[in-house]
């Protein structure tokens, strides 16, 4: 098993190793090309993404870059020509995702002390009641329009015999909408993307970026062990997002610019090892061949247990 632990700095190095970014960018743009496929997209639909992406990273990197000296600081920067570079910076800015008021009461009344030991609440109510939770997040949508919402993706239902708003799950994971599926996909990968290209292209290390990972488990082991990180991600939540509000009612009392966001993110992944990325010294043709497996699951076996010995 081994700790990804990443709060030391990176050695510096007098050049950078372009097959080694290379490798990378290939094992980041594979899951991207296997949803692209799954949905039809083509390659020209994420070329213009990429071009676009260049530009915006190019411009970032050269912000003192004057209007009629920024086409050609883009081009040299990015490889592409000046009037495709001309072209991508004349087109109309995305808008970012934010999260719903809905959403928001649903993250509220599961984290907040206060909420998180009701499973049911009165719909109405000066006291402990979904309007009372609905208000507390915003008196700008209806407490009934958030509640709809809510039912509408399966998180809510009303007892309508009771009068009673009952939490029907412990996550927001909304299956059967892709639109919102994927716009999650978006933010929780592209900022946990973000937050480790950052630490890598900087002096230092800016943001908490660190995964255990390990090898040589059975599919019985991998099934037990999900329980216990869901059981960390509830840990999480309730820990960290009444602090995380706590802060945002502190600044705005105190009338701070509110200014900057915050997405602390836990994941699981598994899969069979041979389906791993390949290193970045691998070569096609270098996958063993079935007669070759057993000699070489065992050297590569070897190779983990002194590589233990030499981080130790």
């Amino acid at each position: 098993m081994f700790v990804d632990d990443r709060s030391l700095p990176p050695a510096p190095s007098a050049a950078p190793d372009t097959s080694a970014v290379l490798a990378a960018c290939r094992a980041l743009l594979t899951p991207l090309a296997q949803l692209a496929i799954a949905r039809g997209l083509h390659h020209a639909d994420l070329d213009e993404l990429l071009r676009a992406a260049f530009v915006d990273a190019a411009l970032a990197a050269h912000p003192d870059a004057s209007p009629h000296r920024a086409a050609s600081r883009v081009s040299t920067a990015t490889g592409l020509n000046r009037r495709e570079v001309t072209r991508l910076l004349q087109r109309e800015p995305v808008a970012e995702a934010r999260r719903t008021p809905a959403t928001q009461v649903f993250t509220r009344w599961l984290s907040d002390p206060a909420w998180h030991a009701h499973t049911a609440l009165p719909r109405q109510g000066a006291g402990a009641s979904f309007e009372a939770l609905a208000q507390s997040v915003t008196k700008d949508v209806h407490p009934r329009s958030l509640l709809e919402e809510l039912c509408r993706l399966g998180l809510a239902r009303v007892d309508e015999a009771k009068d009673l708003v009952e939490l029907l799950r412990e996550r927001f994971a909304p299956a059967g909408d892709e639109p919102r599926m994927l716009g999650f996909l978006a933010s929780n990968v592209g900022d946990h993307l973000h937050a480790a290209v950052t630490n890598v292209v900087s002096p230092e290390p800016q943001h908490l970026e660190q995964a255990v990972f390990a090898d040589e488990l059975s599919t019985e082991s991998v099934q037990r062990l999900q329980p216990l990180v869901r059981e960390q991600w509830q840990q999480l939540l309730r820990t960290l997002a009444p602090a995380v509000q706590k802060a945002i009612d502190e600044d705005a009392r105190l009338g701070r610019p509110q200014d900057q966001r915050l997405r602390v993110g836990l994941y699981g992944y598994h899969a069979p090892m041979h389906d791993a990325a390949p290193a970045a010294s691998a070569t096609p043709g270098d996958t063993p061949t079935s007669a070759e497996d057993s000699a070489t699951r065992a050297t590569r076996r070897a190779a983990r247990k002194a590589t233990r010995r030499s981080s130790t």
